[in-house]
């Protein structure tokens, strides 16, 4: 419930509270009195709408001005390139922040002069990002289907290593069992995606690191071979 009242635009009303955490009307008010025994400060009451005011549950945070823009910029950008849970949890890290920072840091991230916006946002995907992002964490292989950019299809087991949020793409770095070398995967170009049980854990921070090194020499190499040909 307090998460709830934490996340939901205020003043939030009774009937939407039941809602979200799948409950009655009448646990909706016992828990209001309940969180209000405990010090939480809510205004508001039935027909009107909550509005939390202050959570005891949560000691305040300290951040300065720059560091509260900073984590506003980034969490709005991630509701916008994230997958759907990304961007749910966003949303409650912004409404924990806004619930633990002074009042007039809450007014502050409010009415953030910082705003995300992109006009071309990543393709959409098929497969389900999170269950790949757990994946990653667990250190276990998965396969997928998947079509390149020339139309070709093959099905592919890889290690998952990490997933890169890009201009125009969302990709996923893995070493490619097939090829037995790493490989960037588009996410609008997988399906099917299993998890397997096969565990490559404790390889995978080894792995990403050696990764991320050949992709900068080549991207390194690539500019200084543009730069040489001017």
């Amino acid at each position: 419930m307090m998460q709830s009242l934490r996340r939901m635009p205020a003043p939030v009303t009774a009937q939407q509270l039941a809602d979200d955490v799948a409950v009655s009307l009448r646990t909706v008010y016992r828990d209001i009195d309940a969180l209000r025994g405990l010090g939480a400060v809510i205004d508001g009451e039935a027909g009107f709408g909550f509005t939390l005011i202050e959570d005891a549950a949560l000691p305040p945070l300290g951040f300065d001005n720059d560091e509260l823009e900073a984590l506003v910029l980034g969490l709005r950008n991630v509701k916008i390139i994230g997958d759907p849970a990304l961007a749910k949890a966003a949303t409650s890290a912004l409404g924990k922040i806004h619930a633990r920072v002074p009042p007039r840091q809450a007014h502050r991230l409010e009415h953030a002069v910082l705003d995300a916006r992109r006009f071309h946002r990543p393709e959409p995907t098929t497969i389900d990002v999170a269950r790949l992002r757990q994946a990653t964490w667990d250190e276990l292989c998965v396969s997928f289907d998947y079509v390149d950019g020339k139309g070709s299809a093959t099905q592919r087991t890889v290690k998952p290593l990490g997933i890169v949020y890009m201009d125009l793409s969302n990709s996923l770095l893995a070493w490619c069992i097939l090829r037995q070398d790493f490989r960037v995967f588009r996410l609008d170009r997988m399906q099917a995606l299993q998890v397997t049980m096969n565990s490559f854990r404790p390889h995978r921070v080894a792995l990403l690191r050696e990764h991320m090194a050949l992709i900068k020499a080549e991207v390194s190499a690539s500019a200084k071979g543009r730069k040489n040909s001017e």
